[in-house]
C-alpha cells in the first residue's frame, strides 16, 4: 500500500488526551514519601519533571535511586495512580477533536508509556477507540524513553508517512521521539512540563489541544 496523502497524528495519552496530572503528581508524592522526601507542588513538579523517570528522581534526591528504591517508588506510584485515575477525565474537547480529524479523512493513533494492558481498556471505556488506527502502550519495564517505541509504532502503521506525521504530547520526550523517526511535534502545556521547559525543545508549544491540532495541520501540510 502506498503512503497516505493526509496527515497522521500520534497522540500521547497521559497528560495529553487523558487529563490525569493531579493523579500523577499525587502518585509521585506518594512514591517520594516512601523515601522520606518532601512532597512537590504542581509548579515544582512541572519545573523538574523529565524522562527517563529515574533521572527525574535524581534531580530531587541528588543521586540516582538504587534498584531497590526505584522498585519501591515505581510500585507505590502505580498503586496510587491506579486508585486515583478513576476520577480523571479526557482533556477538554478531546472527543470532538478526534472526531473532526477522522471525519476529514485523516488518521491518528496513540503511543503511550502507560502499560498496554491498562491503556487499551481505559481508552475503550471513553468510547474513542474507533478513531485510532493503532493503540500502543508500554510493554516491558517502566522508566525509559519513547524513541524506540515510536520506531516500532510507526513501523506497524501501514501507509503512514513519518514526514507527514505529527506527535502531540505534553513532554519533551515526545518531541525527541518524533525527531528520532523524522516526524514533527507539538507540545501541550496541560500535562507534566512547564511551558519554559517545553519551549526549550524548539518545537511549537500550545495551551490547548485545539491549538495543537491546528499546528498539526500546518506542520503536515
Amino acid at each position: 500500500m502506498g503512503m497516505h496523502r493526509d496527515a497522521h497524528i500520534v497522540w500521547d495519552w497521559n497528560g495529553t488526551l487523558f487529563h490525569d496530572v493531579d493523579a500523577v503528581i499525587g502518585a509521585t508524592n506518594a512514591a517520594f514519601a516512601e523515601l522520606g522526601l518532601e512532597p512537590l507542588t504542581p509548579a515544582r513538579y512541572r519545573e523538574l519533571y523529565c524522562v527517563p523517570v529515574p533521572k527525574f528522581y535524581e534531580r530531587l534526591m541528588g543521586r540516582m535511586p538504587t534498584g531497590a528504591e526505584w522498585e519501591l517508588m515505581d510500585a507505590t506510584f502505580h498503586r496510587y495512580y491506579t486508585e486515583h485515575r478513576v476520577r480523571c477525565a479526557l482533556a477538554e474537547g478531546v472527543a470532538e477533536l478526534l472526531a473532526g480529524w477522522s471525519s476529514a479523512g485523516r488518521s491518528q493513533s496513540i503511543l503511550s508509556m502507560y502499560g498496554h494492558e491498562e491503556l487499551v481498556p481505559l481508552v475503550r471505556g471513553f468510547g474513542i477507540e474507533s478513531h485510532f488506527l493503532r493503540i500502543d502502550g508500554r510493554t516491558g519495564p517502566s522508566g525509559g524513553g519513547k524513541s524506540e517505541h515510536m520506531v516500532r509504532h510507526l513501523g506497524a502503521l501501514t501507509g503512514v508517512d513519518p514526514a507527514r506525521t505529527v506527535v502531540i504530547g505534553d513532554a519533551a520526550d515526545d518531541a525527541l521521539a518524533a525527531r528520532h523517526v523524522g516526524a514533527s511535534a507539538v507540545l501541550y502545556t496541560g500535562g507534566s512540563h512547564s511551558r519554559a521547559s517545553l519551549e526549550a525543545v524548539g518545537v511549537p508549544v500550545v495551551d490547548t489541544l485545539a491549538q495543537a491540532v491546528e499546528e498539526a495541520e500546518r506542520l503536515a501540510a
